[in-house]
């Protein structure tokens, strides 16, 4: 009995095959080849086209099947995306634009245009937030941008949406996915009508809601033809790419953290009370687990420029050439350098507004670059001082609204691959960090096999969970790492 797990980033997507019998991943592949691209017909626009997401998945599936796994026993698929992304299709599901993903910055102003009209206790009482840069600005962007489009939109979905609308041929959204969009009321337990209405948007855009768990809907046969799966097989499971991180490292209960370094940098904490930011620099959303009985939301801090940035060093160190340096080459490069970078300051702000500063600009790039000190080492270290700095920042804000903790947990992959940066990490947040072997796609794939009934309990889920290692923080280098944090914290520049 298999598990079929996705994870659609927004550089590459991730597939994982769960054995339900042993608990273990039996199967991983990632396509395309090469990083998918974000296009900026603009400044501060970031859109991807989802009929390529779709593509990409499927191709991921056909490449399963030729690796030899016979993909026809899988029972479920569960479905992990990059949060906050809008697709808008028409009743037959055909995209009528391409996506606005995460980090495009161009609907800022919407939500806070709206957020000023209507007040901050309208929102907290209902969003925990501001309508920010999330799904509902970037739909209002569109209805005000687009009208013609707009007109002939059916459904609003998620990246994950319109996945599972694929497969199955159903448009459908999930209670967290609404809370990510900024339209689930958290004290009502439902769709957010008010503040649709109070942006001018109409509820029929909004397809069946269904749970994070559970028998969501079957794919087509058409479909299942097609990838040689069998035509049983269920959507059991979908989530926004932080929470289902969450639940890839069993973080499920108050006062658990997870957090990650892809291409943005997130901290997500689980509490059981409505907790949130009065100034909306950190942001609640539903855990995935949350139930009417049961309260689990999760704060997350998110800082846009981290795996990007280090993407960014790759091709700037590889000086224009075709056979870029590895990352691992980086990482080497940042531990030849003392903590401090010999006073070279980093700041990652460069893709897109960051809702650390309240959806505005801060100033990107480099301090004290001194030419006759300052090297490639100084530079790459410099970046994941950087990057951990900005992730403390809002690390003190989560703290300040009662969801800070002292254990950390993080998959062994992407910028917590590197001893360095786990080392900053660590010392600068003062938390002990434990490393797992897992990625999302097998969380989503350990998603679906709960959401199927195969397991009674995400703690059962999770048994084959492995502890990779524990690192503790260091008094000593918690002086220093505090000292720098601060020069860096004093010199951050907003743009206004």
């Amino acid at each position: 009995m298999y598990f079929l797990g996705i994870d659609l980033g927004s550089s590459s997507i991730k597939l994982a095959v769960l054995d339900g019998n042993t608990g273990k991943g039996i199967a991983h592949v990632t396509v395309p080849d090469h990083e998918m691209q974000m296009h900026a017909a603009q400044a501060g626009w970031a859109e991807q086209d989802p009929e390529s997401w779709w593509q990409y998945t499927c191709d991921g599936i056909k490449k399963l099947k030729a690796n030899g796994l016979d993909v026809s026993r899988i029972k479920a698929i569960g479905i992990s995306y990059q949060m906050h992304g809008l697709v808008l299709t028409t009743k037959d599901l055909e995209v009528l634009r391409p996506s606005i993903i995460w980090c495009d910055s161009r609907a800022a102003g919407v939500g806070r245009e709206i957020y000023e009209q209507k007040g901050s206790a309208f929102f907290h009482s209902r969003i925990l937030g501001s309508p920010g840069n999330f799904t509902a600005s970037k739909l209002k962007w569109v209805q005000q941008h687009e009208p013609q489009l707009f007109e002939k939109a059916a459904y609003m979905m998620l990246p994950g949406d319109y996945l599972a609308a694929k497969f199955s041929g159903v448009a459908q959204t999930s209670k967290s996915g609404l809370s990510e969009a900024a339209l689930w009321n958290f004290k009502k337990g439902t769709l957010a009508t008010d503040v649709l209405e109070a942006m001018g948007l109409p509820e029929s855009l909004i397809p069946e809601i269904v749970s994070n768990f559970g028998h969501q809907a079957q794919i087509a046969a058409d479909i299942a033809a097609d990838l040689g799966l069998s035509k049983d097989v269920k959507i059991t499971y979908r989530a926004g790419d932080q929470p289902n991180n969450a639940l890839s490292l069993n973080v499920n209960q108050p006062g658990e953290i997870a957090t990650t370094a892809g291409t943005s940098a997130v901290i997500y904490s689980v509490t059981d009370q409505d907790s949130f930011d009065p100034e909306n620099r950190v942001n609640t959303f539903l855990h995935v687990n949350n139930e009417e009985q049961q309260k689990r939301n999760g704060v997350l801090l998110c800082i846009n420029g981290s795996g990007i940035l280090y993407q960014w060093l790759r091709k700037t160190v590889s000086a224009g050439s075709k056979d870029l340096v590895s990352y691992e080459f980086l990482n080497e490069q940042a531990s030849k350098v003392k903590a401090g970078s010999d006073g070279l300051r980093f700041y990652p702000f460069g893709n897109g507004v960051e809702r650390i500063f309240n959806n505005k600009d801060a100033t990107s790039g480099l301090q004290n670059l001194n030419f006759n000190r300052h090297e490639n080492s100084h530079l790459v270290r410099a970046a994941c001082e950087g990057i951990v700095f900005a992730m403390n920042y809002g690390f003190e804000i989560m703290q300040k609204i009662g969801a800070g903790g002292q254990r950390v947990k993080a998959t062994h992959a992407n910028l917590f691959l590197s001893p360095v940066f786990r080392e900053i990490f660590v010392n600068t947040t003062q938390t002990t960090l434990e490393l797992y072997e897992t990625n999302g796609a097998e969380g989503a794939a350990r998603g679906a096999a709960y959401g199927f009934g195969h397991y009674k309990t995400l703690n059962e889920a999770n048994e084959g969970l492995s502890l990779i290692s524990t690192q503790e923080p260091q008094k000593d280098q918690g002086k220093i790492y505090s000292d720098w944090y601060q020069i860096w914290k004093n010199n951050i520049k907003i743009n206004e």
